[in-house]
């Protein structure tokens, strides 16, 4: 499969989920939104992973309004958080209900030690009931845990919405989520060879499944592992998407912009 396809001025392509405040893009910041621009990104969503980075995400979205935010803890970041922290993002949601489009990056790894479970689903399930509390759609992060989370989702019988972050899976598994009005972030994960079975879900889904993401820094497409991740590479995860549909490349790219701007509940 080539990545050597760039997307032209022709189309608007929307970065679900990069950590463009992370110390490996922070410090270019501005160069790497310039090459992004230059690749097609009009826009981005950066997702929080903890506390410490929900007061900077507020200020870089007030500097730049095509950079839109979601708040809230990471489960990687679990032990470092209480409840106490959840009260305080309750506090922000207050001071700043429109700065804020999802809480995220938000959810469930059991990849990680099982001592950690239990303070990562209690945040879990206070961070979705903020949610639904000021009816903000979530940015799910999964490893392990997808029937954890559907668990969840409907004990609190949450219908925001939001985007399963890093898609992959069968039908059966996407479509559990697409039921509860969720869309699946598509990223470097396809053009990986051994990710057939995520391919073959990509190719029959609906396109109003999907929306596009890196997650940079970190997911590298296949041929970059150990390297940076930027927003710009969204152009590749966008052709390589593209090469599993049957629509144009004018369809995809708008179902996909329109797709996240749904979904986020954006007027942009």
């Amino acid at each position: 499969m080539s990545l050597s396809c760039s997307v032209t001025g022709a189309f608007r392509l929307f970065d679900s989920h990069c950590h463009l405040d992370l110390p490996e893009l922070a410090s270019q910041q501005a160069q790497h939104w310039q090459q992004a621009q230059n690749a097609g990104v009009a826009a981005l969503v950066i997702p929080a992973v903890q506390h410490a980075a929900w007061h900077n995400l507020l200020n870089l979205h007030r500097d730049q309004s095509s950079w839109h935010i979601a708040l809230g803890i990471h489960p990687w970041w679990a032990a470092k958080h209480s409840l106490a922290d959840v009260e305080w993002l309750n506090q922000l949601l207050q001071q700043h209900p429109d700065d804020v489009c999802a809480i995220g990056e938000i959810g469930l790894d059991f990849a990680l030690a099982e001592d950690t479970f239990a303070r990562q689903q209690q945040l879990f399930a206070a961070q979705i009931a903020l949610a639904k509390q000021y009816d903000k759609p979530v940015i799910l992060h999964h490893r392990k845990s997808q029937p954890q989370l559907l668990a969840e989702l409907k004990r609190q019988q949450f219908s925001g919405g939001g985007i399963l972050h890093a898609f992959s899976g069968s039908q059966q598994q996407a479509r559990a989520f697409l039921e509860l009005g969720f869309k699946l972030g598509i990223g470097g994960t396809i053009s990986y060879e051994r990710a057939q079975k995520t391919r073959n879900t990509v190719q029959k889904l609906p396109l109003s499944s999907f929306v596009l993401e890196t997650d940079a820094p970190a997911m590298p497409l296949a041929g970059a592992q150990g390297e940076i991740n930027t927003p710009a590479q969204l152009a590749r995860v966008f052709e390589l998407l593209c090469q599993l549909r049957s629509e144009s490349r004018q369809q995809v790219a708008a179902a996909l912009w329109q797709n996240t701007v749904s979904v986020l509940r954006l007027s942009v």
